[in-house]
């Protein structure tokens, strides 16, 4: 055990300069991640922004009460889990599956420029890219002319009016913003497997599909498993920035988010210590999540984070 620690030590020692380059995010992250942590202790008080800290009165679970009868807040769980849910069981493995395909191309420069401009969405804003569905899903948008020129539909539809379209336009823009970006890991995972199994199975008579499911696949399982438990452990979760930017008068029984829901109930109505209890009930729902998938995870396929 100490010669084991030494060589770590050693090691540290050796990169010096590369660890050094670690300690700006570790402040950042302890300034801005654990720091604010210290102001969960509203969830438990009647908090008043006017007065200091611990002036504020005590009220237990109080907050906790409220929210857990709250039928708006049991709204937007089920709208998130929706929400997530599709994503999850949808979203997921199209990455994987663009990842795959990517490195079937032979020509590399029509690999680079495919990727390229796969991702180059993920560098776009909500504030702009939103602004471009909502144009796309309204009248007379690329949406309704494409389906109409398919003759999928006889008229035009305000897509983003109607509420039983969002949880599926949120998938559609999601999709089509992050899977480039996000296949990026997958496509680092395949660059490392060795060729050597590709001309061995070529060898033994396996045909293109048979060695990418057999060695390639089989390869990225890791990667696949540690994604699929953060992806498990973020249904509760959901992007605040797209919600806000699609979401409407009409469509909002069925956008509003659970996030959206803290956000309104803390930022526009003030309900500081209510919203921070519902995001503090969130957030430990969210790591059993975690730990009930990494689990499950170690025990289907051998693969987890700890």
């Amino acid at each position: 055990m100490n010669s084991e620690k030494n060589g770590l030590i050693k090691s540290f020692l050796r990169q010096w300069q590369l660890q050094s380059m670690v300690i700006p995010g570790i402040v950042w992250m302890f300034i801005f991640c654990y720091i604010p942590m210290i102001w969960l202790i509203i969830a438990f008080m009647d908090y008043n922004i006017a007065k200091p800290l611990l002036e504020s009165p005590f009220v237990g679970l109080k907050h906790f009460h409220d929210f857990a009868t709250d039928d708006r807040f049991w709204r937007s769980i089920r709208n998130t889990l929706g929400m997530s849910s599709i994503k999850l069981v949808l979203g997921f493995p199209i990455p994987i599956l663009f990842a795959l395909l990517l490195n079937e191309i032979r020509s590399l420069r029509f690999k680079r420029t495919v990727q390229t401009i796969s991702y180059l969405p993920h560098f776009i804003a909500w504030t702009i890219f939103g602004g471009i569905m909502l144009n796309w899903l309204g009248e007379g948008g690329v949406i309704n002319q494409l389906m109409m020129g398919l003759g999928l539909q006889d008229r035009e539809i305000l897509f983003n009016s109607d509420a039983k379209y969002f949880w599926w336009i949120t998938f559609f823009s999601d999709t089509l913003k992050e899977t480039g970006w996000s296949a990026i890991i997958y496509i680092a995972a395949i660059s490392g497997i060795d060729p050597g199994l590709y001309e061995a199975a070529e060898l033994d008579g396996a045909n293109r599909w048979q060695r990418m499911w057999h060695i390639t696949v089989q390869s990225i399982r890791p990667t696949i498993a540690i994604l699929f438990i953060l992806a498990v452990s973020g249904l509760l979760g959901s992007n605040f920035e797209q919600i806000f930017m699609l979401k409407n008068n009409m469509n909002m029984k069925m956008a509003e988010s659970i996030d959206l829901y803290i956000y309104n109930m803390g930022l526009v109505s003030g309900r500081y210590s209510f919203s921070t209890a519902a995001l503090f009930a969130r957030s430990i729902v969210a790591l059993g999540l975690l730990f009930l998938a990494n689990f499950s995870s170690k025990k289907l396929n051998g693969e987890g984070i700890f």
